[in-house]
């Protein structure tokens, strides 16, 4: 598959926001878990993950149970995301990790479509599959959103059964990585679980 990215200045992103507001975020409140500004294991390439706080799934062997309760963690704006977010011109893409992504749709949404005006990619983590996300989608505008500026898709709960140290960027086998770079369009979806061993 091949890469939307295309590596932007600092200098260049500072003249996008200043040219045109649009390109950034609506400012709304959300609670996250927490953020890594550079990582290599939330996703291919160099990624800032926002962990968000809040999970329905209460997967048993969860990576991040702190994450779990809607009422903890911190609260920040989707401004202060993106003011952080745009700081590294090295990055290839976003990753919205949790907790639960979709319990924020609408919040991630915004971050992800300024990311993806930028050339960045997103990939976005969930405990619902696709095919319970698609049917959400048909209800639920910010799920609708979300998913329409998702590139890569890492769907499923976490199971701990199928718990396997050796998948890439996901923690087990039941889980898919899925390119859905052409929805809404087309329902169909890439599945990249043997491309990214």
């Amino acid at each position: 598959m091949s890469s939307i990215y295309t590596p932007l200045t600092a200098e260049r992103l500072a003249a996008l926001s200043e040219k045109d507001p649009a390109l950034k975020p609506a400012e709304m409140p959300i609670r996250l878990y927490g953020i890594v500004r550079e990582s290599i294991v939330d996703g291919p390439g160099l990624r800032f993950v926002v962990f968000v706080q809040g999970c329905p799934h209460h997967c048993p062997g969860c990576h991040n149970p702190e994450s779990h309760d809607p009422e903890g963690g911190f609260m920040t704006t989707t401004t202060r995301i993106w003011e952080n977010l745009i700081k590294n011109p090295s990055l290839r893409g976003v990753t919205f990790s949790g907790g639960e992504p979709f319990l924020w749709a609408k919040e991630l949404a915004e971050v992800g479509r300024c990311a993806r005006e930028r050339g960045l990619d997103v990939m976005t983590y969930s405990g619902w599959t696709w095919e319970e996300l698609l049917k959400m989608a048909e209800t639920d505008a910010g799920v609708r959103s979300l998913l329409s500026v998702t590139r890569y898709l890492v769907d499923g709960p976490f199971v701990q059964a199928e718990r396997d140290l050796s998948l890439r960027f996901r923690g087990s086998r039941n889980q898919h990585i899925r390119d859905i770079d052409h929805w809404p369009a087309s329902d169909e979806a890439v599945l990249l679980d043997d491309i990214w061993k």
